[in-house]
Formats: structure tokens, C-alpha cells, sequence
């Protein structure tokens, strides 16, 4: 796929700032699939790895291969010993280099509004997953307001900011996945919300992590010390802070899944 509008030329940042998040949600997300072990699996747009790993850790697969545009994030992913045996490729959710049935289940774990063109994106996991195996993915609801750092997001807007956005949001909307498993051809489509909370000890540690991604970075950049400092004490009164200045943050995705036609 062509470059995002949201850089990701930062592994470690974008897994201190996301990787966490992304396996809260995607240990849910695999105990609602109930995917036996011994399957091939294909993890689409598989960024640092975070998914992957769980995939490695949880489901036992007979192969896992990740595929993902942005070399910095697999190079991540290569280096992380606990996916070893995964083989990752540079490559296009529109055009994967695999041929037809070759896996038994494919994922897009929070990538499906990266995608320029979903419907082809989904199209494309169903043509290289064998007939009765799974496609499925989940994705932060950002229009609902479920994107982990959606206060920070909602604040730089009302401070009359623009922050990046992927090139397809909205495709996260549960009705739009369920629209593109329908027209893809897919078959038992079976929706889920997941809503994972994490907790920070302190409002600069959810600051720093959630402003580390470039997805807010840049932004911030663009902004004078004053309108940050601001910027800050606007988000505060959107949190949930506890007597210790603990944060607990609540993050909400959306999930489909269905099976390719016999």
C-alpha cells in the first residue's frame, strides 16, 4: 500500500506507544476466535510484531508469516528472538505475494483504516486463505472514540489542530466491517466489540507513551511550549485520575470475523 499519512520509521517508539495497547486488545481478540492450534497464518500489516507474537505465543501455528509496507517496524519484528520462526515480508495489503489458499487464517490486527482501498485489502485475504479457513481483523473505533489516545486527538481539534489521520477512517465502524466481510463474499460474519483498559502510574507517563506514536508526534512539534502546556491540562480533565495521580484509560475496538465459501 502507499505510504500512510501517519510515519512509521520508529519501532521502538511506535511499540512503547501502541505495542502495548495492541496485545491488551489482541489476547481478547484471539480467545473470541477460538482458532484451533496447527493452522498457517498470515498477520497482515504486522508493523513491530505485537500481534505476531501473540500469534506465536497463544494459537501454536504450523506457520506464521507477517507482512507489513514499513521496513523500519519489521525490522523490529525481525530482531525480537520470540519470532523466530515467523517470516515477515515487505509488502501491499492490496497485492500480497502469496498465492491462492495458501493460509489457513489471515488478521489485520488495527491496520484495516491503513488500508487505501479496504474492500480490496479484505478481497485479498480471502483469495490467499484456503476455502473454510478464517479473515478476520479488529480495529480502534476512532470516529466512536474508542483510539487510545483519542483525548489527546479530541483536544488538538478543539485547540483548532489537525492531527494525521489514516487514509481510511471510518472503515473501523462496525457496519463498515460488517458491509466489506458481506461483499467480500465471506460467509458466518460474526461482529464483537472489545474494550481493554490500561493503567499508568502517573499523567506524564501516559503522556509521554501516548505522544511517543506518529500519530500525535508531529502535531506536537508544530506547537509552541505555551499551547502544549495547554494542551496538557485540557486532556487531564478528559482522564479518570485517581487520589495517587494513577490514569486508568479505557480504549475500545471494533472485531469481525467470517469464512472463506467451500
Amino acid at each position: 500500500m502507499p505510504p500512510s499519512t501517519i510515519p512509521f520509521n520508529d519501532g521502538d517508539a511506535y511499540d512503547l506507544g501502541m505495542g502495548t495497547w495492541s496485545r491488551l486488545v489482541g489476547e481478547t481478540f484471539l480467545d473470541w476466535l477460538a482458532v484451533p492450534p496447527g493452522q498457517r497464518w498470515l498477520d497482515v500489516g504486522c508493523g513491530t510484531g505485537a500481534f505476531t507474537g501473540l500469534l506465536a505465543r497463544h494459537v501454536a501455528p504450523a506457520a506464521l508469516h507477517g507482512i507489513d509496507p514499513a521496513e523500519a517496524q519489521l525490522a523490529f519484528a525481525r530482531a525480537n528472538p520470540a519470532l523466530a520462526a515467523a517470516q515477515f515480508h515487505e509488502g501491499d495489503a492490496q497485492a500480497l505475494p502469496f498465492p491462492a489458499d495458501q493460509f489457513d487464517a489471515a488478521v489485520m490486527a488495527l491496520v484495516i483504516f491503513f488500508v487505501p482501498d479496504p474492500a480490496r485489502g479484505v478481497a485479498e485475504m480471502a483469495r490467499v486463505v484456503r476455502p473454510g479457513g478464517i479473515v478476520t481483523a479488529y480495529a480502534w473505533d476512532m470516529l466512536g472514540g474508542g483510539f487510545p489516545f483519542a483525548p489527546i486527538r479530541a483536544e488538538l481539534q478543539a485547540m483548532g489542530a489537525t492531527p494525521p489521520a489514516p487514509p481510511s477512517i471510518g472503515a473501523d465502524r462496525m457496519d463498515a466491517l460488517r458491509a466489506l466481510w458481506a461483499d467480500a463474499g465471506l460467509q458466518a460474519v460474526a461482529p464483537r466489540e472489545i474494550a481493554v483498559t490500561r493503567s499508568f502510574p502517573d499523567f506524564d507517563t501516559f503522556w509521554a507513551t501516548s505522544t511517543i506514536t506518529g500519530s500525535i508526534r508531529p502535531t506536537l512539534a508544530t506547537m509552541s511550549p505555551g499551547d502544549v502546556a495547554t494542551l496538557q491540562q485540557r486532556v487531564r480533565t478528559r482522564l479518570a485520575i485517581d487520589a495517587a495521580g494513577r490514569v486508568v484509560h479505557t480504549a475500545r475496538a471494533n472485531a469481525i470475523k467470517g469464512t472463506v465459501p467451500a
